[in-house]
Protein backbone atom coordinates (compact mmCIF):
# COMPACT_ATOMS: atom_id res chain seq x y z
CA UNK A 1 0.00 0.00 0.00
CA UNK A 2 1.48 3.41 -0.92
CA UNK A 3 2.39 5.63 2.03
CA UNK A 4 2.59 9.40 1.79
CA UNK A 5 5.94 10.75 2.95
CA UNK A 6 5.98 12.82 6.14
CA UNK A 7 6.29 16.55 5.59
CA UNK A 8 6.01 19.90 7.34
CA UNK A 9 2.35 20.15 6.30
CA UNK A 10 -0.32 17.47 5.88
CA UNK A 11 -1.36 19.26 2.73
CA UNK A 12 2.16 19.50 1.30
CA UNK A 13 1.41 17.16 -1.61
CA UNK A 14 -1.60 19.17 -2.74
CA UNK A 15 -2.83 22.73 -2.75
CA UNK A 16 -4.04 24.00 0.62
CA UNK A 17 -7.73 23.11 0.85
CA UNK A 18 -10.20 25.91 0.37
CA UNK A 19 -12.46 24.43 3.02
CA UNK A 20 -11.87 22.93 6.44
CA UNK A 21 -11.39 19.22 7.01
CA UNK A 22 -10.92 17.94 10.56
CA UNK A 23 -8.12 15.53 9.61
CA UNK A 24 -6.10 18.34 8.02
CA UNK A 25 -6.39 20.36 11.21
CA UNK A 26 -5.47 17.52 13.57
CA UNK A 27 -2.49 16.48 11.44
CA UNK A 28 -1.25 20.07 11.47
CA UNK A 29 -1.55 20.15 15.26
CA UNK A 30 0.31 16.84 15.59
CA UNK A 31 3.20 18.13 13.48
CA UNK A 32 3.34 21.39 15.43
CA UNK A 33 3.40 19.82 18.91
CA UNK A 34 4.12 16.08 18.63
CA UNK A 35 5.23 15.65 22.23
CA UNK A 36 2.24 17.29 23.92
CA UNK A 37 -0.56 15.18 25.35
CA UNK A 38 -3.60 14.73 23.10
CA UNK A 39 -5.52 12.12 25.10
CA UNK A 40 -5.83 11.10 28.74
CA UNK A 41 -7.76 8.05 29.89
CA UNK A 42 -7.30 7.24 33.55
CA UNK A 43 -3.54 6.93 33.95
CA UNK A 44 -2.94 6.47 30.21
CA UNK A 45 -1.54 9.43 28.28
CA UNK A 46 -1.29 9.58 24.48
CA UNK A 47 0.86 12.25 22.83
CA UNK A 48 -0.17 14.01 19.65
CA UNK A 49 2.45 12.03 17.71
CA UNK A 50 1.06 8.75 19.08
CA UNK A 51 -2.51 9.88 18.40
CA UNK A 52 -1.61 10.65 14.80
CA UNK A 53 0.43 7.48 14.20
CA UNK A 54 -2.17 5.21 15.77
CA UNK A 55 -4.81 6.75 13.49
CA UNK A 56 -2.51 6.21 10.50
CA UNK A 57 -2.30 2.52 11.36
CA UNK A 58 -6.05 2.10 11.69
CA UNK A 59 -6.58 4.03 8.45
CA UNK A 60 -4.19 1.70 6.63
CA UNK A 61 -6.01 -1.34 8.05
CA UNK A 62 -9.40 0.00 6.90
CA UNK A 63 -8.09 0.59 3.38
CA UNK A 64 -6.53 -2.86 3.27
CA UNK A 65 -9.90 -4.29 4.35
CA UNK A 66 -11.46 -2.85 1.21
CA UNK A 67 -13.01 0.37 2.48
CA UNK A 68 -13.26 3.08 -0.15
CA UNK A 69 -13.92 6.80 -0.24
CA UNK A 70 -16.89 7.85 1.95
CA UNK A 71 -17.59 4.28 3.07
CA UNK A 72 -19.12 4.18 6.53
CA UNK A 73 -17.27 2.78 9.57
CA UNK A 74 -19.33 2.09 12.69
CA UNK A 75 -17.72 2.90 16.04
CA UNK A 76 -19.25 0.55 18.64
CA UNK A 77 -17.07 1.62 21.54
CA UNK A 78 -17.01 2.95 25.08
CA UNK A 79 -15.18 6.19 25.81
CA UNK A 80 -11.45 5.75 25.50
CA UNK A 81 -8.47 6.70 23.34
CA UNK A 82 -9.49 4.25 20.61
CA UNK A 83 -12.76 6.06 19.90
CA UNK A 84 -11.14 9.30 18.74
CA UNK A 85 -8.22 7.43 17.14
CA UNK A 86 -10.61 5.38 15.01
CA UNK A 87 -12.62 8.49 14.10
CA UNK A 88 -9.38 10.30 13.14
CA UNK A 89 -8.38 7.29 11.05
CA UNK A 90 -11.63 7.48 9.11
CA UNK A 91 -11.31 11.20 8.49
CA UNK A 92 -7.71 10.82 7.31
CA UNK A 93 -8.69 8.59 4.37
CA UNK A 94 -12.11 10.12 3.64
CA UNK A 95 -14.14 7.44 5.35
CA UNK A 96 -17.18 8.34 7.45
CA UNK A 97 -17.26 7.43 11.17
CA UNK A 98 -20.69 6.33 12.37
CA UNK A 99 -21.52 6.62 16.06
CA UNK A 100 -23.23 3.56 17.52
CA UNK A 101 -25.23 3.58 20.73
CA UNK A 102 -23.69 0.83 22.84
CA UNK A 103 -26.98 0.36 24.69
CA UNK A 104 -28.70 -0.93 21.57
CA UNK A 105 -29.77 -4.55 21.44
CA UNK A 106 -29.06 -6.90 18.55
CA UNK A 107 -31.90 -5.92 16.23
CA UNK A 108 -31.34 -2.22 16.84
CA UNK A 109 -27.66 -2.60 15.98
CA UNK A 110 -28.38 -4.58 12.84
CA UNK A 111 -30.93 -1.99 11.70
CA UNK A 112 -28.57 0.94 12.35
CA UNK A 113 -25.60 -0.59 10.56
CA UNK A 114 -27.81 -1.60 7.65
CA UNK A 115 -29.30 1.90 7.45
CA UNK A 116 -25.80 3.42 7.51
CA UNK A 117 -24.40 0.95 4.92
CA UNK A 118 -21.56 0.25 7.36
CA UNK A 119 -18.60 -1.37 5.58
CA UNK A 120 -16.57 -1.95 8.76
CA UNK A 121 -17.14 -1.97 12.52
CA UNK A 122 -14.65 -1.04 15.24
CA UNK A 123 -15.99 -2.57 18.45
CA UNK A 124 -15.14 -3.22 22.08
CA UNK A 125 -14.30 -6.86 22.86
CA UNK A 126 -17.08 -7.02 25.45
CA UNK A 127 -19.62 -6.60 22.64
CA UNK A 128 -18.38 -9.63 20.70
CA UNK A 129 -21.19 -11.96 21.95
CA UNK A 130 -23.82 -9.41 20.94
CA UNK A 131 -22.33 -9.03 17.47
CA UNK A 132 -21.97 -12.80 17.04
CA UNK A 133 -25.75 -13.17 17.21
CA UNK A 134 -26.32 -10.82 14.25
CA UNK A 135 -23.07 -10.92 12.28
CA UNK A 136 -24.47 -13.19 9.59
CA UNK A 137 -27.26 -10.67 8.99
CA UNK A 138 -24.84 -7.73 8.68
CA UNK A 139 -24.09 -8.54 5.06
CA UNK A 140 -22.70 -5.09 4.20
CA UNK A 141 -19.99 -5.23 6.87
CA UNK A 142 -16.72 -6.49 5.40
CA UNK A 143 -14.32 -6.07 8.31
CA UNK A 144 -14.33 -6.12 12.12
CA UNK A 145 -11.67 -4.49 14.32
CA UNK A 146 -11.71 -5.50 17.99
CA UNK A 147 -10.58 -3.13 20.79
CA UNK A 148 -9.51 -4.66 24.09
CA UNK A 149 -7.87 -7.83 25.37
CA UNK A 150 -6.40 -9.81 22.47
CA UNK A 151 -7.55 -13.02 24.12
CA UNK A 152 -11.15 -11.80 23.94
CA UNK A 153 -10.96 -11.02 20.22
CA UNK A 154 -13.19 -13.46 18.27
CA UNK A 155 -11.71 -15.36 15.30
CA UNK A 156 -13.75 -13.37 12.79
CA UNK A 157 -12.19 -10.04 13.89
CA UNK A 158 -8.74 -8.43 13.93
CA UNK A 159 -7.21 -7.21 17.21
CA UNK A 160 -6.88 -3.43 17.33
CA UNK A 161 -3.18 -3.68 18.19
CA UNK A 162 -2.58 -5.41 14.84
CA UNK A 163 -3.37 -2.12 13.13
CA UNK A 164 0.25 -1.12 13.62
CA UNK A 165 0.96 2.59 14.15
CA UNK A 166 2.52 4.27 11.10
CA UNK A 167 4.56 7.47 10.82
CA UNK A 168 2.62 8.72 7.79
CA UNK A 169 -0.93 8.60 6.53
CA UNK A 170 -1.67 6.06 3.79
CA UNK A 171 -2.52 7.56 0.43
CA UNK A 172 -5.91 7.11 -1.19
CA UNK A 173 -4.96 8.94 -4.36
CA UNK A 174 -7.63 11.55 -3.69
CA UNK A 175 -7.47 14.72 -1.64
CA UNK A 176 -9.67 15.28 1.38
CA UNK A 177 -12.23 18.04 1.02
CA UNK A 178 -14.69 20.03 3.05
CA UNK A 179 -17.39 17.95 1.38
CA UNK A 180 -16.27 14.80 3.22
CA UNK A 181 -19.09 13.74 5.50
CA UNK A 182 -19.67 13.46 9.20
CA UNK A 183 -22.63 11.19 9.94
CA UNK A 184 -24.22 11.60 13.37
CA UNK A 185 -26.92 9.10 14.23
CA UNK A 186 -29.58 10.31 16.59
CA UNK A 187 -32.46 8.41 18.10
CA UNK A 188 -34.41 11.64 18.48
CA UNK A 189 -37.79 11.34 20.17
CA UNK A 190 -39.21 8.76 17.78
CA UNK A 191 -36.92 5.90 18.70
CA UNK A 192 -35.97 5.41 15.03
CA UNK A 193 -32.28 6.25 14.50
CA UNK A 194 -31.52 8.61 11.66
CA UNK A 195 -28.12 9.63 10.35
CA UNK A 196 -27.66 13.40 10.11
CA UNK A 197 -25.25 14.25 7.28
CA UNK A 198 -22.93 17.21 7.86
CA UNK A 199 -20.29 18.48 5.45
CA UNK A 200 -17.07 18.68 7.46
CA UNK A 201 -16.49 22.30 6.52
CA UNK A 202 -19.97 23.25 7.70
CA UNK A 203 -19.58 21.40 11.00
CA UNK A 204 -16.13 22.91 11.56
CA UNK A 205 -17.46 26.42 11.10
CA UNK A 206 -20.72 25.81 12.98
CA UNK A 207 -18.75 24.59 16.01
CA UNK A 208 -15.79 26.93 15.51
CA UNK A 209 -14.17 27.92 18.80
CA UNK A 210 -10.75 28.63 17.28
CA UNK A 211 -11.37 31.97 15.62
CA UNK A 212 -10.36 30.43 12.29
CA UNK A 213 -11.56 32.25 9.20
CA UNK A 214 -13.78 30.81 6.49
CA UNK A 215 -10.87 29.83 4.24
CA UNK A 216 -8.91 26.84 5.51
CA UNK A 217 -5.35 27.82 6.40
CA UNK A 218 -3.03 25.16 7.90
CA UNK A 219 -0.34 27.78 8.50
CA UNK A 220 -2.76 29.73 10.64
CA UNK A 221 -3.55 26.56 12.62
CA UNK A 222 0.13 25.99 13.32
CA UNK A 223 0.60 29.62 14.31
CA UNK A 224 -2.23 29.68 16.86
CA UNK A 225 -1.32 26.28 18.32
CA UNK A 226 2.24 27.46 18.97
CA UNK A 227 1.17 30.87 20.30
CA UNK A 228 2.26 30.95 23.98
CA UNK A 229 -0.41 33.56 24.71
CA UNK A 230 -3.15 31.06 23.89
CA UNK A 231 -3.26 28.30 26.51
CA UNK A 232 -4.31 24.93 25.15
CA UNK A 233 -7.58 23.68 26.61
CA UNK A 234 -8.04 20.48 28.60
CA UNK A 235 -11.53 19.21 27.89
CA UNK A 236 -13.53 16.45 29.54
CA UNK A 237 -16.63 15.12 27.74
CA UNK A 238 -18.56 13.53 30.61
CA UNK A 239 -21.14 12.01 28.27
CA UNK A 240 -20.33 9.10 25.93
CA UNK A 241 -18.51 10.01 22.73
CA UNK A 242 -21.11 7.94 20.88
CA UNK A 243 -23.42 10.96 21.26
CA UNK A 244 -23.03 13.93 18.97
CA UNK A 245 -22.70 16.51 21.74
CA UNK A 246 -19.70 14.81 23.35
CA UNK A 247 -17.99 14.00 20.03
CA UNK A 248 -18.28 17.53 18.65
CA UNK A 249 -17.08 18.94 21.98
CA UNK A 250 -14.02 16.67 21.87
CA UNK A 251 -13.37 17.73 18.28
CA UNK A 252 -13.35 21.41 19.26
CA UNK A 253 -10.76 20.66 21.95
CA UNK A 254 -8.54 18.87 19.41
CA UNK A 255 -9.03 21.69 16.88
CA UNK A 256 -7.35 24.02 19.39
CA UNK A 257 -4.45 21.64 20.04
CA UNK A 258 -5.79 20.68 23.45
CA UNK A 259 -6.09 17.51 25.50
CA UNK A 260 -9.22 15.34 25.67
CA UNK A 261 -9.75 13.57 29.00
CA UNK A 262 -12.06 10.55 29.08
CA UNK A 263 -13.17 8.56 32.11
CA UNK A 264 -12.55 4.80 32.43
CA UNK A 265 -15.88 4.06 34.16
CA UNK A 266 -18.59 2.90 31.79
CA UNK A 267 -21.31 4.62 33.77
CA UNK A 268 -21.40 8.13 35.15
CA UNK A 269 -19.26 8.26 38.28
CA UNK A 270 -19.45 11.79 39.68
CA UNK A 271 -16.54 11.31 42.10
CA UNK A 272 -14.34 10.00 39.30
CA UNK A 273 -15.29 12.95 37.13
CA UNK A 274 -14.57 15.53 39.84
CA UNK A 275 -11.29 13.79 40.67
CA UNK A 276 -10.28 14.04 37.01
CA UNK A 277 -11.25 17.72 36.79
CA UNK A 278 -8.96 18.45 39.72
CA UNK A 279 -6.04 16.14 38.94
CA UNK A 280 -5.91 16.92 35.21
CA UNK A 281 -6.62 20.65 35.55
CA UNK A 282 -9.62 20.40 33.25
CA UNK A 283 -10.52 23.80 31.85
CA UNK A 284 -13.65 22.83 29.89
CA UNK A 285 -16.29 20.33 30.93
CA UNK A 286 -19.15 19.06 28.76
CA UNK A 287 -22.21 17.73 30.60
CA UNK A 288 -25.86 17.01 29.79
CA UNK A 289 -28.03 19.36 31.81
CA UNK A 290 -29.49 18.47 35.17
CA UNK A 291 -28.90 14.74 34.65
CA UNK A 292 -25.21 15.47 35.24
CA UNK A 293 -25.27 18.76 37.13
CA UNK A 294 -27.63 17.65 39.91
CA UNK A 295 -25.44 14.77 41.14
CA UNK A 296 -22.37 17.00 40.70
CA UNK A 297 -23.63 19.71 43.03
CA UNK A 298 -24.97 17.16 45.50
CA UNK A 299 -21.49 15.62 45.77
CA UNK A 300 -19.86 19.04 46.04
CA UNK A 301 -22.30 20.17 48.70
CA UNK A 302 -21.93 16.93 50.66
CA UNK A 303 -18.12 17.14 50.76
CA UNK A 304 -17.16 20.82 50.72
CA UNK A 305 -13.48 21.39 50.15
CA UNK A 306 -12.77 17.92 48.76
CA UNK A 307 -12.47 19.10 45.15
CA UNK A 308 -10.75 22.21 43.84
CA UNK A 309 -12.49 23.29 40.64
CA UNK A 310 -10.37 26.39 40.17
CA UNK A 311 -9.12 25.20 36.78
CA UNK A 312 -12.64 25.16 35.28
CA UNK A 313 -13.16 28.03 32.89
CA UNK A 314 -16.25 26.77 31.06
CA UNK A 315 -18.98 24.18 31.58
CA UNK A 316 -21.22 23.53 28.59
CA UNK A 317 -24.39 21.53 28.13
CA UNK A 318 -26.72 20.64 25.31
CA UNK A 319 -29.63 18.28 24.79
CA UNK A 320 -31.42 18.58 28.13
CA UNK A 321 -32.91 21.21 30.42
CA UNK A 322 -30.36 22.74 32.80
CA UNK A 323 -32.14 24.40 35.73
CA UNK A 324 -31.01 27.73 37.12
CA UNK A 325 -31.00 26.40 40.69
CA UNK A 326 -28.41 23.79 39.80
CA UNK A 327 -26.39 26.34 37.81
CA UNK A 328 -26.29 28.61 40.85
CA UNK A 329 -25.14 25.76 43.09
CA UNK A 330 -22.38 24.81 40.65
CA UNK A 331 -21.13 28.40 40.42
CA UNK A 332 -20.66 28.45 44.19
CA UNK A 333 -18.08 25.68 43.77
CA UNK A 334 -16.63 26.87 40.43
CA UNK A 335 -16.82 30.66 40.78
CA UNK A 336 -14.52 31.38 37.83
CA UNK A 337 -16.46 29.25 35.34
CA UNK A 338 -18.80 30.42 32.63
CA UNK A 339 -21.80 28.15 32.13
CA UNK A 340 -22.96 27.84 28.52
CA UNK A 341 -26.31 26.19 27.91
CA UNK A 342 -26.51 25.48 24.17
CA UNK A 343 -29.78 25.16 22.32
CA UNK A 344 -28.48 22.71 19.74
CA UNK A 345 -29.40 19.40 18.20
CA UNK A 346 -27.78 16.98 15.77
CA UNK A 347 -29.84 18.63 13.04
CA UNK A 348 -29.26 22.26 13.98
CA UNK A 349 -26.28 24.00 15.53
CA UNK A 350 -26.55 27.59 16.68
CA UNK A 351 -30.24 27.84 17.55
CA UNK A 352 -29.34 29.73 20.71
CA UNK A 353 -27.45 29.82 23.96
CA UNK A 354 -27.84 30.94 27.55
CA UNK A 355 -24.62 32.11 29.22
CA UNK A 356 -24.43 32.58 32.97
CA UNK A 357 -21.71 33.27 35.47
CA UNK A 358 -21.47 34.17 39.11
CA UNK A 359 -21.93 37.83 38.21
CA UNK A 360 -24.51 37.37 35.45
CA UNK A 361 -27.08 34.66 36.17
CA UNK A 362 -29.45 33.63 33.39
CA UNK A 363 -33.00 32.37 33.52
CA UNK A 364 -33.54 28.67 32.87
CA UNK A 365 -35.05 27.84 29.47
CA UNK A 366 -34.39 31.44 28.29
CA UNK A 367 -31.96 31.60 25.37
CA UNK A 368 -30.46 34.29 23.19
CA UNK A 369 -31.20 33.39 19.59
CA UNK A 370 -28.27 32.48 17.38
CA UNK A 371 -27.31 34.90 14.62
CA UNK A 372 -28.86 32.63 11.97
CA UNK A 373 -31.84 31.52 14.03
CA UNK A 374 -35.48 32.59 13.84
CA UNK A 375 -38.78 31.52 15.37
CA UNK A 376 -41.31 30.64 12.67
CA UNK A 377 -45.08 30.59 12.88
CA UNK A 378 -47.30 27.88 11.38
CA UNK A 379 -46.93 29.52 7.95
CA UNK A 380 -43.12 29.65 8.22
CA UNK A 381 -43.04 33.40 8.79
CA UNK A 382 -40.67 34.87 11.40
CA UNK A 383 -42.39 35.86 14.61
CA UNK A 384 -41.62 39.31 16.04
CA UNK A 385 -40.23 39.87 19.51
CA UNK A 386 -42.95 40.00 22.14
CA UNK A 387 -45.32 37.82 20.16
CA UNK A 388 -47.56 35.66 22.33
CA UNK A 389 -47.63 33.02 19.60
CA UNK A 390 -45.66 29.82 19.98
CA UNK A 391 -43.44 28.91 17.04
CA UNK A 392 -40.70 26.57 15.90
CA UNK A 393 -37.02 27.50 16.11
CA UNK A 394 -35.23 27.32 12.77
CA UNK A 395 -31.63 27.85 11.70
CA UNK A 396 -30.42 29.10 8.34
CA UNK A 397 -26.93 29.03 6.87
CA UNK A 398 -24.76 26.12 7.94
CA UNK A 399 -27.18 23.24 8.18
CA UNK A 400 -26.84 19.51 7.48
CA UNK A 401 -27.36 18.04 4.03
CA UNK A 402 -30.19 15.97 5.44
CA UNK A 403 -30.88 12.49 6.80
CA UNK A 404 -28.89 9.68 5.22
CA UNK A 405 -31.12 7.64 2.92
CA UNK A 406 -34.34 9.41 3.97
CA UNK A 407 -35.36 12.06 1.44
CA UNK A 408 -38.92 12.40 2.80
CA UNK A 409 -37.78 13.17 6.34
CA UNK A 410 -35.04 15.41 4.94
CA UNK A 411 -37.60 17.49 3.06
CA UNK A 412 -39.71 17.86 6.20
CA UNK A 413 -36.88 18.82 8.57
CA UNK A 414 -34.75 20.86 6.15
CA UNK A 415 -37.27 22.81 4.04
CA UNK A 416 -36.43 25.58 1.60
CA UNK A 417 -38.24 28.76 2.67
CA UNK A 418 -38.07 31.80 0.38
CA UNK A 419 -35.15 30.20 -1.43
CA UNK A 420 -33.12 29.49 1.73
CA UNK A 421 -32.60 26.08 3.32
CA UNK A 422 -33.58 25.90 6.98
CA UNK A 423 -33.12 23.28 9.68
CA UNK A 424 -36.25 22.89 11.80
CA UNK A 425 -35.70 20.04 14.28
CA UNK A 426 -39.02 20.59 16.05
CA UNK A 427 -38.23 22.69 19.13
CA UNK A 428 -41.08 25.00 20.07
CA UNK A 429 -40.45 28.34 21.73
CA UNK A 430 -41.92 31.74 22.47
CA UNK A 431 -39.97 34.88 21.56
CA UNK A 432 -39.95 37.43 24.37
CA UNK A 433 -40.03 41.22 24.15
CA UNK A 434 -36.26 41.43 24.70
CA UNK A 435 -35.60 39.10 21.77
CA UNK A 436 -34.68 36.07 23.86
CA UNK A 437 -36.64 32.86 23.48
CA UNK A 438 -38.26 30.69 26.10
CA UNK A 439 -37.85 27.04 25.16
CA UNK A 440 -41.07 25.07 25.55
CA UNK A 441 -40.03 21.65 24.25
CA UNK A 442 -39.98 19.30 21.31
CA UNK A 443 -43.25 19.23 19.40
CA UNK A 444 -43.16 15.46 18.96
CA UNK A 445 -43.63 14.98 22.73
CA UNK A 446 -46.06 17.84 23.26
CA UNK A 447 -49.40 17.04 24.87
CA UNK A 448 -52.82 17.97 23.49
CA UNK A 449 -55.26 18.16 26.37
CA UNK A 450 -58.74 19.37 25.48
CA UNK A 451 -57.35 21.30 22.52
CA UNK A 452 -54.67 23.02 24.60
CA UNK A 453 -51.04 22.27 23.73
CA UNK A 454 -48.74 21.59 26.68
CA UNK A 455 -44.96 21.40 26.27
CA UNK A 456 -43.37 18.95 28.73
CA UNK A 457 -40.09 20.78 29.37
CA UNK A 458 -41.85 23.89 30.63
CA UNK A 459 -43.78 21.86 33.23
CA UNK A 460 -40.77 19.68 34.07
CA UNK A 461 -38.63 22.70 34.84
CA UNK A 462 -41.34 24.01 37.14
CA UNK A 463 -41.62 20.72 39.04
CA UNK A 464 -37.85 20.48 39.46
CA UNK A 465 -37.92 23.66 41.49
CA UNK A 466 -39.53 21.72 44.34
CA UNK A 467 -37.25 20.64 47.22
CA UNK A 468 -35.94 17.04 47.01
CA UNK A 469 -37.10 16.58 43.38
CA UNK A 470 -34.17 15.12 41.47
CA UNK A 471 -35.78 14.85 38.05
CA UNK A 472 -39.16 14.96 36.36
CA UNK A 473 -40.81 13.96 33.10
CA UNK A 474 -44.20 15.03 31.85
CA UNK A 475 -46.16 12.87 29.41
CA UNK A 476 -49.64 12.78 27.94
CA UNK A 477 -51.78 9.82 28.93
CA UNK A 478 -54.75 8.95 26.67
CA UNK A 479 -58.08 10.23 27.97
CA UNK A 480 -61.52 9.53 26.54
CA UNK A 481 -62.78 13.09 26.95
CA UNK A 482 -59.73 15.34 26.68
CA UNK A 483 -57.63 13.27 24.28
CA UNK A 484 -54.70 13.37 26.69
CA UNK A 485 -54.18 14.36 30.30
CA UNK A 486 -50.97 15.78 31.69
CA UNK A 487 -49.16 13.26 33.89
CA UNK A 488 -45.95 13.91 35.82
CA UNK A 489 -43.36 11.23 36.56
CA UNK A 490 -41.31 12.59 39.46
CA UNK A 491 -37.99 11.23 40.72
CA UNK A 492 -37.66 11.90 44.43
CA UNK A 493 -36.32 9.84 47.40
CA UNK A 494 -39.01 7.66 48.92
CA UNK A 495 -38.71 9.26 52.35
CA UNK A 496 -39.06 12.79 50.96
CA UNK A 497 -42.00 12.43 48.61
CA UNK A 498 -44.61 15.18 48.82
CA UNK A 499 -48.30 14.60 48.34
CA UNK A 500 -49.49 14.48 44.73
CA UNK A 501 -51.70 17.46 45.49
CA UNK A 502 -48.65 19.48 46.53
CA UNK A 503 -46.99 18.90 43.14
CA UNK A 504 -50.15 19.87 41.28
CA UNK A 505 -50.62 22.99 43.41
CA UNK A 506 -46.97 23.97 42.93
CA UNK A 507 -47.41 23.96 39.13
CA UNK A 508 -50.77 25.74 39.26
CA UNK A 509 -49.20 28.58 41.22
CA UNK A 510 -46.65 29.18 38.47
CA UNK A 511 -48.22 28.11 35.18
CA UNK A 512 -51.62 28.15 33.52
CA UNK A 513 -54.03 25.66 35.04
CA UNK A 514 -54.26 23.43 31.95
CA UNK A 515 -50.50 22.79 32.19
CA UNK A 516 -50.72 21.38 35.72
CA UNK A 517 -50.57 17.57 35.92
CA UNK A 518 -53.79 15.73 36.66
CA UNK A 519 -51.79 12.75 37.93
CA UNK A 520 -48.38 12.35 39.58
CA UNK A 521 -46.35 9.15 39.70
CA UNK A 522 -43.35 9.00 42.05
CA UNK A 523 -40.41 6.84 40.98
CA UNK A 524 -36.88 6.05 42.18
CA UNK A 525 -35.44 6.99 38.78
CA UNK A 526 -36.77 8.29 35.48
CA UNK A 527 -34.03 6.25 33.81
CA UNK A 528 -32.36 8.71 31.53
CA UNK A 529 -29.78 7.35 29.11
CA UNK A 530 -26.09 8.27 29.25
CA UNK A 531 -26.82 11.24 26.96
CA UNK A 532 -29.40 12.59 29.41
CA UNK A 533 -32.34 11.81 27.15
CA UNK A 534 -35.51 10.26 28.48
CA UNK A 535 -37.75 7.57 27.02
CA UNK A 536 -40.95 9.61 26.68
CA UNK A 537 -42.74 6.96 24.63
CA UNK A 538 -41.94 4.26 27.19
CA UNK A 539 -43.04 6.40 30.12
CA UNK A 540 -46.27 7.31 28.37
CA UNK A 541 -47.13 3.62 28.17
CA UNK A 542 -46.00 2.87 31.72
CA UNK A 543 -47.88 5.84 33.15
CA UNK A 544 -51.07 4.84 31.33
CA UNK A 545 -50.77 1.28 32.64
CA UNK A 546 -50.13 2.46 36.21
CA UNK A 547 -53.12 4.80 36.18
CA UNK A 548 -55.34 2.12 34.74
CA UNK A 549 -54.22 -0.31 37.44
CA UNK A 550 -54.92 2.30 40.14
CA UNK A 551 -58.41 2.84 38.73
CA UNK A 552 -59.18 -0.90 38.84
CA UNK A 553 -57.96 -1.14 42.44
CA UNK A 554 -60.42 1.48 43.64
Amino acid sequence: MPITAASDSPAASRDAPAEWNFADVWETVALAQPGRVAQVHGEVEVTWREFDERANGVAAWLLAAGCGRQDKVALYLFNGPEYLQAAFACLKVSLVPVNTNYRYRQEELRALWDDADAAAVVFDASFAPTIADIRAQCTKVRAWLCVGDRAACPPWATPYEDATPLPACPSTGQARTGDDLLLIYTGGTTGHPRGVMWRQHDMYMASNTTGDAEAADPARVRERVLDPAKPRPVGLPAAPLMHGTAFVFAATILNRGGTVVTLPSRQLDIHEMLDAVQSRNVSELCIVGDAFCRPMVEALDAQPGRWDLGSLKAVSSSGMMWGQANKDRLLRHAPHAVLVDFLNSSEASGMGRAVSSRDKPAKAARFKLGVNAVVLDADNRPLPAGSAEVGRIAVRGRVPLGYYGDPAKTAATFPVIDGVRHAIPGDFARIEADGTVTLLGRGSVSINSGGEKVFPEEVEECIKLMPAVRDALVVGVPHERFGETVTAVVEVPADQRPAQEAVIAHVRERLAGHKAPRHVLFVDSVGRGPNGKADYMGWRKRAAAALQANTKDR
